[in-house]
């Protein structure tokens, strides 16, 4: 059994750009709040093995994803949920004057940033500090 406190700071940063604080993690997947502040917009990518569940807390945002059946641009709102399949490319930004807030659930584990592999999507992305 797991119990762990909110962490009162960003612990890491995505592949993408996002901060990233890790809640809780067992053998089947991950759990993570993600924040993109207002005006970033993060890099587009493609996961190799893990998929991911989000559930948008606050603020406003935009994703694009694209798999094999076609691709889409889903507006990003409190109460909204998407899923992010293994395989499929996405890019998500932040469009309101609030940051976006997540939070995302890997299945398998996350296994490091080598998981993600970095595309082109369609809009450019803008480096937040410390973002290699």
């Amino acid at each position: 059994m797991q119990t762990r406190p909110f962490p009162s700071a960003a612990q890491a940063r995505s592949p993408a750009g996002a901060e990233v604080r890790y809640l809780i993690g067992g053998d089947t997947g991950d759990m993570i709040h993600s924040t993109v502040p207002p005006g970033q917009v993060n890099r587009a990518t493609v996961h190799a093995t893990v998929s991911e569940f989000w559930y948008i807390l606050s603020g406003e945002g935009q994703i694009w994803r694209r798999d094999g059946s076609g691709e889409q641009t889903t507006a990003l709102t409190t109460g909204v949920s998407i899923d992010i399949p293994v395989g499929t490319a996405f890019q998500y930004r932040c469009t309101g004057t609030d940051p976006l807030e997540f939070l995302c659930i890997t299945m398998p584990r996350w296994t490091g940033d080598k998981e993600a592999t970095f595309i082109a999507g369609p809009w450019t992305p803008n480096a937040p500090e410390g973002w290699p």
